[in-house]
């Protein structure tokens, strides 16, 4: 008997989750969601009480959750003051020696008080229950489960559809019409419209089968795919060939959006890929391209910007404390405990502390052991490799053998998508700051004298010096230039990956690759070669679904090139680049 009435109370769940279009949901949007829940206690007839409770579907007051899960686990209760008047209440806080407990009116969330001004306390045991039977149980239950429907966040909203599409409950479709007819927002628009779809994909009426096919065609989201794929089956099995060709024509549509999006999405990647590779290379285009040394350490300097970047959070925040590695002298870097904007700034700090924390070592490099081996390419690889050796383990020693995490600031930390494809904002900055670096380092070397020093030392070392150029001093601030661009890449890094002592072996190779093939002494090669690089890299991984076999690829594509064209893409014109 109990199933018999209720079923024969759904009918009235659906009438009054329609009615939610209609009259009570006007007047319901005239009223605050508790003032709703009490007219609904105190209506005289269940049918009254259904109406008004599924009048609240699609609204995202969190005191409707609250309210009706009290009243259904028999939390509310109806006060009797004197004058007669019935006010629903719910008790709260700790019980005393009586069993008495703070009363709060459901209509207002306030406290009940007495004539005296005071809390008023009431003994749950004395006041009667709301009632409440499977009928209004439901209808409850439904309204709290589309209660993120009408969340003022976005982020809820946007949840709350898709969850309710990927269901494709047919009684939950009048409750998403309701809310397509009061959205905003464009994002929740065009998923109200795919949940909408979705729905209707699965109605047993072949029309609604067909309408919710060609709207999701027209959307061509991948999330409803294996929905469709679904679809399809069970047409053909049914032997319904309309339903399986428009379901054909929307997983058409589909595969060929995700094309598209891969395409895209790949471009992006190759581009934020090539400019990090660009990035790295710059520096040692000029150390290795133009000054002629191989500097096998090359990656310590992006390590040392990327740990110049970490204490520059720690400083912003907490503090750190490390070690000196040797002499094992501690040392404490306090923290300004900034937070919000402030914190967030450090990274904007971190660009120039990296700049420079790496053009220092690099001079400190450059003046004890690479001044002694200009015009000697062997002894200068092997050298600079036993650096690049002893400054892996004064990283482990001074910071540990485990990588540490940079937090990225708020501002890198989000997305764009546009045609669902995603634009990281930190690869998005990597892109645009790598051009801005690759102008200011055209500018430093055609347009101001250093940049004019530099270049005529780099092209005939000797007649600069009977010129009276200080070669030296101009070894050393190119070496400085080349050295500081590496730490600037590994500020960069730091918002992709971990940072750890080893890091920078990651990226000398693919740096050397870059150099060479654009053509060594030529920056205009290198930001070819790198971009190129990045693309064909990222390319070949989405075609071949492998990582490893891509970057073999193309490896072996570079070797082949360079036997074909050993100077490069673009290679340096001059009478002596000893």
């Amino acid at each position: 008997m109990a199933w018999k009435s209720f079923l024969r109370s759904l009918p009235w769940v659906i009438i009054a989750t329609v009615g939610c279009l209609t009259g009570p949901r006007a007047k319901a949007a005239q009223e605050t969601a508790r003032a709703t829940i009490v007219r609904a206690i105190l209506a005289p007839d269940a049918a009254q009480k259904l109406e008004i409770i599924s009048s609240l579907a699609g609204q995202g007051d969190e005191a409707i959750r609250e309210l009706f899960t009290a009243w259904r686990q028999d939390g509310l209760f109806l006060y009797a003051p004197a004058d007669g008047a019935k006010i629903p209440v719910e008790l709260t806080g700790d019980k005393d020696a009586q069993g008495a407990q703070t009363a709060v009116r459901a209509d207002n969330g306030e406290v009940l008080k007495t004539a005296a001004g005071q809390p008023l306390r009431l003994v749950g045991s004395e006041l009667v229950a709301v009632e409440h039977d499977a009928r209004l149980r439901l209808a409850m239950r439904n309204v709290v489960d589309l209660l993120d429907l009408g969340s003022p966040l976005l982020a809820k909203r946007l949840r709350a559809i898709q969850t309710l599409g990927a269901a494709q409950k047919p009684d939950k479709l009048p409750v998403l019409l309701a809310r397509a007819q009061v959205e905003t927002e464009a994002d929740a628009k065009l998923a109200l419209r795919q949940a909408i779809a979705l729905i209707e994909l699965a109605d047993p009426s072949d029309e609604l089968k067909l309408k919710g096919l060609a709207e999701l065609r027209l959307l061509h989201s991948s999330a409803s795919y294996d929905l469709i794929k679904a679809a399809r089956a069970k047409a053909q099995a049914d032997g319904k060939s309309g339903i399986a060709k428009a379901a054909d024509l929307a997983m058409g549509a589909i595969e060929q959006h995700r094309s598209v999006v891969n395409f895209f999405g790949t471009l992006f990647r190759g581009l934020s890929a090539g400019s990090i590779l660009l990035v790295v290379a710059l520096g040692l285009a000029i150390t290795f391209g133009l000054m002629g040394v191989i500097n096998m350490a090359h990656g310590e300097m992006i390590t040392v910007g990327a740990y110049a970047t970490y204490l520059t959070q720690k400083v912003f925040g907490d503090g750190v404390n490390f070690t000196l590695p040797f002499i094992k002298f501690a040392i404490h870097l306090p923290g300004l405990h900034l937070t919000g904007w402030a914190y967030q700034c450090y990274f904007v700090v971190a660009i120039p502390v990296g700049f420079l924390g790496a053009a220092l070592v690099g001079i400190a490099l450059e003046r004890s052991v690479i001044r002694f081996l200009y015009r000697r390419p062997l002894e200068s690889l092997l050298a600079t490799f036993g650096v690049s050796l002893i400054l892996q383990q004064m990283f482990k020693l001074t910071f540990g053998s485990n990588n540490v995490n940079v937090d990225s600031p708020v501002y890198l930390s989000s997305n764009w998508t546009i045609f669902d494809i995603t634009f990281a904002w930190n690869r998005v900055f990597v892109i645009g700051f790598a051009a801005v670096i690759v102008f200011g380092v055209w500018l430093a070397l055609t347009k101001t004298p250093l940049g004019l020093l530099i270049r005529c030392v780099m092209q005939n070392r000797m007649m600069a010096a009977c010129m009276g150029v200080r070669t030296e001093r101009v070894n050393m601030l190119t070496f400085a230039l080349g050295s500081g661009l590496a730490g600037l890449a590994g500020v960069f890094v730091t918002q992709l990956g971990t940072v750890g002592p080893s890091m920078g072996q990651e990226y000398i190779v693919d740096s050397f690759m870059t150099v060479v093939v654009g053509g060594v002494g030529s920056i205009f090669g290198t930001v070819v070669s790198a971009l190129g690089i990045g693309l064909a890299d990222q390319s070949l991984q989405q075609i071949l679904l492998n990582p490893v076999l891509g970057k073999i690829l193309v490896l072996v594509s570079i070797i082949l090139f360079l036997q074909w064209r050993p100077t490069g893409l673009f290679a340096a014109r001059s009478r002596s680049l000893d």
